[in-house]
């Protein structure tokens, strides 16, 4: 039987290393880094090197832009 998913914390995670997840918002690994150090998404580390991040972290970054449209 299927688990179902009920919650947002119930969903699987996306884990990416710091190059999918630059290359996925399309900025740089140090930009990663960046964002890591200053809170904004948070880094998981697994061993002594490799760090992955939460792919739904950045998704849940993006808003949209105001345009004339919205401001109206």
């Amino acid at each position: 039987m299927e688990k179902k998913i009920t919650t947002i914390d119930d969903a699987p995670r996306r884990w990416g290393g710091l190059t999918l997840a630059a290359d996925y918002i399309g900025v740089s690994e140090k930009t990663i880094r960046r964002m890591i150090a200053l809170g904004e998404i948070t880094g998981y580390r697994m061993g002594k090197r490799l760090i992955r991040v939460d792919l739904d972290e950045l998704d849940a970054l993006m808003k949209p832009m105001p345009n004339a449209k919205t401001v109206a």
